[in-house]
């Protein structure tokens, strides 16, 4: 299988990695962290306009680039790298993947608007009794004439303080855990009835819980089919694991190279520390668990667009993106001591963005048992 990357996709990492280089410094993100809004329009607005990286895997009759999942992927491990908080994943990857997939009247035009830095979406879809089960849903939406009625609570909607919309997963039929009557909607942010608590995360995301209370929608606003939205659902979160295990390579990369280079700066017993036999295992292992994640990562990217090998893929590779987060991280913090953890540090910032990715979309507890599931079913 080839892994090389076309001329139009190195141009790609070459051109977001530039940029992010010279706008997106550690020191120049953590000033926008400690300041409202919390993210920079003017950055979502020059991946528009000045990059186009917003179409990256939008066809070119859509305004795109004509790319797909290796594109995203691309873009993301270069965003890991830079610790970016714009919102690509929740608008680009799910937003986007949502359109393109369901086939929805309005699709044209919002991926349009989304190319064109427009239109922000965040994901509102996990809810505290579901854990990661897609299905488990108690936020219901329900027909009223032509329109339909939401009521409900998500949690943690991830970058929800700047969305001008949101994507709702709600039942619309059957019981509270059932793979049917599961519904996927396009709410306006600012719709009636929805209201936000926003707050940030401690890897520097902002995030809301949302509570949707008699809110009044036209029929348009249904994404895919009534009552079986689940598979659409389940297709979109696999892009968005995938495009995540590419964030967190990014992430990782950082990690050990920022270890590397401490190690041969800090000195113990008049050397040194990278000199220790002891510590240049352990830093063999943290690139051992870096690479196997890359080559997960890719593999996922490549399968994502299989429907018959796109679940699979996706839960092996984040296994394995947990357990090199949860290592690579760990063992980073502990080179660099107590100063690790500090703000002024860059390390721990990247610590912080990877135990966050360990358990997004799924722990890896979750992803196990979801790959031997898989294989199992595949075995029978």
């Amino acid at each position: 299988m080839d892994f090389n990357f076309t001329d139009e996709q190195s141009m790609l990492r070459d051109t977001v990695a530039s940029y992010l280089a010279d706008h997106y410094a550690f020191d120049q993100r953590r000033a926008m962290l400690g300041k409202e809004p919390g993210w920079s329009p003017s950055i979502w607005k020059a991946f528009a306009e000045e990059l186009g990286i917003l179409g990256a895997p939008f066809s070119e009759e859509a305004g795109g680039l004509g790319g797909g999942p290796v594109e995203n992927m691309i873009v993301m491990e270069e965003m890991g790298k830079a610790l970016v908080v714009e919102p690509y994943l929740g608008t680009v990857v799910i937003g986007g993947g949502f359109l393109k997939h369901s086939g929805h009247a309005q699709a044209s035009d919002l991926i349009g608007q989304i190319i064109a830095g427009e239109a922000i979406f965040a994901f509102a879809y996990a809810e505290p009794q579901g854990r990661y089960n897609l299905a488990d849903l108690k936020t219901t939406a329900r027909k009223d004439g032509g329109s339909w009625v939401l009521n409900g609570a998500k949690a943690v909607v991830i970058g929800a303080p700047y969305a001008t919309h949101l994507i709702v997963t709600a039942r619309t039929a059957g019981g509270q855990r059932d793979a049917q009557g599961v519904s996927a909607f396009i709410v306006p942010k600012g719709a009636a009835g929805v209201t936000t608590r926003d707050y940030p995360t401690v890897d520097g995301f902002r995030a809301s819980e949302v509570t949707l209370e008699n809110v009044k929608l036209d029929a348009g606003a249904l994404i895919g089919p009534a009552d079986h939205a689940l598979p659409l659902i389940e297709k979109v979160v696999d892009e968005a694991l995938a495009a995540t295990c590419a964030e967190a390579c990014g992430v990782l990369r950082k990690l050990h190279e920022g270890t590397l280079d401490y190690t041969r700066q800090r000195k113990q017993f008049g050397q040194p520390i990278a000199n220790f036999q002891v510590l240049q295992h352990r830093m063999v292992d943290m690139f051992i668990q870096v690479e196997q994640s890359i080559s997960m990562t890719y593999m996922a990217a490549i399968k994502v667009a299989d429907d018959a090998e796109r679940a699979k893929a996706c839960a092996a590779a984040k296994v394995q993106i947990g357990k090199a987060c949860k290592f690579v991280g760990q063992n980073a913090i502990q080179l660099h001591g107590g100063m690790g953890m500090t703000d002024e540090m860059a390390i721990g910032h990247y610590f912080k963005r990877a135990t966050m990715i360990e358990s997004a979309f799924g722990s890896t507890d979750h992803h196990l048992a979801r790959y031997e599931f898989l294989s199992l079913g595949q075995a029978a």
